[in-house]
């Protein structure tokens, strides 16, 4: 990293960070609604090589880019501008100053092995990067968090993505073999173990190369039904809704709005219960409620897409204990809590399912819980 930044930028870097990538486990569209996500990193990340400049200006270059520094001038940037991938770095830096922090340019040189549009947060990855090497660069007074949060207001805010904080969160504070048990109204949170490994179990991530763009309407449109779904019920958010007043509250809305509220009920409900479990240890039992959560993505909420269900059935009937797709939907990621000794078996199934189907190669890998946003060197 430090070789390369030196040959794009002709100087000499002050650091490298790194900030991972997430899947989450179940909790899915619940963020932007105060409610509870369960989320995990990556061993995959974002990694920036950084230094800082005196000139006021953000020079960014990505390995996976176009093969060309984006310059901007720091009183130039604004809100879609740039609009490409620089968009969420510059955005980061956009939010800091936003904020009162007193931080000047740098040149950042990106690498990334997080696979984009995915539905494993490449986005989030990247702003989280750039957030934690700004914060050591201008030497910030920012824990994980404000990080996190002000990672969220650039992509909502200059990106123009109104995602909820789960992402950032989980770049930005997660820890090696556990789960973030995220609640997103106050953002208190706790470390739950998860190592699957000693209880016979792996993740398996298929990625299903359905490509999603969070920023195309879609996304703003269910969060848009479920705010006004709130709103009818005189709720300051979804998540005040409990399980038991479900069906009542159901009948009193329009029967386009019902589904949204059904899925966020009863996805928090699906997040207490997974920590149940795994505060007892009881990993195995998470399959039922990783497979229930995909019913109602699908049925509910309307946000899968016919690869992610034949990934879903075919891990299922090959052995895994449980399935759903993960992330803001319409395509990216599935994944599948399984046996360990049955991983490839579940990976060879869903890859021939898909050859069948005459879909795009699936691509596949375990994940294991790994650690948030933080300095290389």
């Amino acid at each position: 990293m430090t070789d390369e930044f030196e040959q794009v930028f002709g100087s000499v870097a002050a650091g490298v960070w790194a900030a991972p990538g997430r899947v989450n486990l179940i909790g899915e569209h619940t963020d932007y609604n105060d409610g509870f996500v369960l989320p995990i990193a990556l061993p995959h990340a974002v990694k920036v090589a950084a230094a800082p400049r005196t000139d006021g200006r953000l020079r960014l270059y990505s390995k996976q880019g176009d093969d060309r520094i984006t310059d901007i001038e720091l009183g130039a940037l604004a809100p879609g501008a740039p609009n490409s991938w620089a968009g969420y770095p510059a955005g980061v830096v956009w939010a800091l100053r936003e904020a009162g922090h007193q931080v000047g340019g740098a040149d950042l040189y990106f690498d990334s092995d997080v696979p984009g549009g995915a539905g494993l947060s490449s986005s989030a990855a990247l702003e989280c990067a750039t957030a934690i090497a700004y914060r050591d660069l201008y030497q910030l007074d920012l824990s994980a968090a404000e990080l996190a949060v002000l990672s969220q207001r650039a992509e909502n805010a200059f990106v123009g993505v109104p995602c909820g904080v789960m992402d950032q969160m989980a770049s930005a504070c997660c820890e090696d073999g556990a789960a973030l048990f995220l609640d997103t109204r106050d953002l208190s949170w706790r470390q739950v173990p998860l190592r699957l490994a000693e209880q016979g179990l792996a993740l398996l991530v298929i990625d299903t190369r359905v490509k999603h763009d969070l920023g195309d309407g879609a996304y703003a449109g269910l969060r848009a039904g479920c705010e006004g779904a709130a709103e009818l019920l005189g709720l300051a958010a979804l998540r005040d809704l409990p399980e038991a007043g479900l069906a009542e509250a159901l009948a009193a809305l329009p029967s386009e709005l019902a589904p949204l509220v059904r899925h966020v009920v009863t996805e928090d409900a699906r997040v207490l219960r997974a920590i149940e479990l795994l505060d007892k240890g009881e990993f195995a039992a998470l399959g039922p409620i990783l497979t229930a959560g995909h019913a109602s993505q699908r049925d509910d909420f309307a946000i899968s897409c016919a690869e992610s269900d034949l990934a879903v059935r075919t891990a299922l009937a090959a052995g895994a204990l449980g399935a759903r797709q993960t992330g803001g939907g319409f395509g990216g990621s599935v994944i599948a809590l399984v046996p360990q000794e049955l991983a490839a078996a579940v990976g060879t199934a869903v890859h021939n399912a898909f050859t069948t189907a005459g879909f795009t190669t699936p691509v596949s890998f375990l994940a294991t819980p790994s650690r948030g946003a933080h300095r290389l060197a």
